[in-house]
């Protein structure tokens, strides 16, 4: 099994490039190198600058790589896909030039990846995490997502021979457990990957050790996080919009909260999962001043639960 562990920067929260709070680029890169990550992910569109050089001198002196950049938009409106392929266009022609994450052996699809996410749809954001309330989409407007989806994969392929991944995510139209099936259905391996994410699927009343074993020949990427239960709990009472209950500490460092990552690892080494894992723990960017911390305390629980030799930390 080969596994390599990056972060991302939703750890400092970066999940809106407008939101002015967010910490400047280079001090997320910096603070990821000081916690022992040897790969980052690129983070909303448009947040790290479009600038091959400049991006590509601070990642070589911090040793760092870029594992995926991610399109974290509607995939449903018919007007949206214009804006869709301009994202992929310069999000791939991007990844693509910089310093190349180390290749895996057993892994048929290598990094850079392109990470596919919904978003935008204030009538599911409201309903985040509870499958029974949340409307879904009618089936002309489900086909028409599945075309975008299509084109999007197919286009970053193509044209980059960057490997497009799913990833369901909460307050999206690709959430919950009959969302995710169909999708399997609909989209084929050769088209499209698979990121699953364990906090997502917690967070979206789904286990994630039974979803990552149902999935294991789908799974080109993983997303680890964490969560805090108590105020998991609270923030379903309150039924809070997805980022506000980030923005109250619904996710925590790796190791914290309810998710059993002893058992994660051994589902993993049984499952010879050779690939990427990207941990994350979403907040409030005014928080930023604990990422640090948090994200060496994620990387340091990894390390000990039997991560070391993948990681390759570095406090060789």
């Amino acid at each position: 099994m080969s596994i390599q562990i990056a972060g991302a920067p939703c750890c400092w929260g970066v999940d809106d490039p407008k939101n002015p709070y967010l910490p400047p680029w280079e001090r997320v890169l910096n603070e990821a190198s000081q916690a022992g990550c040897q790969g980052i992910e690129l983070g909303p569109y448009g947040y790290i600058p479009f600038d091959i050089p400049k991006v590509t001198k601070v990642l070589t002196e911090l040793d760092l790589t870029i594992i995926a950049g991610t399109i974290f938009d509607n995939l449903v409106d018919k007007e949206n896909i214009e804006n869709l392929i301009k994202q992929v266009d310069d999000i791939c022609s991007f990844i693509t030039k910089l310093p190349a994450a180390p290749a895996l052996k057993h892994h048929q699809y290598q990094a850079p990846y392109l990470v596919v996410i919904d978003w935008g749809h204030e009538e599911r954001n409201k309903h985040a995490g509870r499958p029974e309330e949340a409307p879904r989409l009618s089936e002309q407007e489900w086909k028409q997502m599945i075309h975008h989806i299509k084109k999007i994969a197919e286009h970053a392929w193509n044209n980059y021979g960057v490997r497009a991944v799913i990833h369901p995510h909460a307050g999206g139209y690709i959430e919950f457990e009959d969302e995710i099936n169909r999708l399997l259905h609909d989209i084929p391996h050769e088209t499209a990957g698979l990121c699953l994410d364990t906090g997502h699927l917690y967070y979206s009343k789904m286990d994630p050790l039974e979803w990552i074993e149902r999935c294991a020949d789908r799974l080109d990427y993983l997303h680890f996080k964490d969560i805090h239960l108590d105020t998991y709990h609270q923030v379903m009472k309150e039924r809070t919009r997805f980022f506000e209950a980030c923005a109250k500490g619904v996710m925590c460092p790796i190791g914290q909260g309810v998710i059993d990552y002893h058992k994660i690892r051994h589902l993993l080494t049984e499952l010879n999962y050779s690939g990427y894992v990207t941990f994350e723990q979403e907040r409030d960017p005014r928080d930023a001043d604990t990422s640090l911390e948090d994200v060496k305390q994620s990387v340091d629980f990894l390390n000990k639960l039997g991560f070391a030799n993948e990681l390759k930390a570095r406090n060789r």
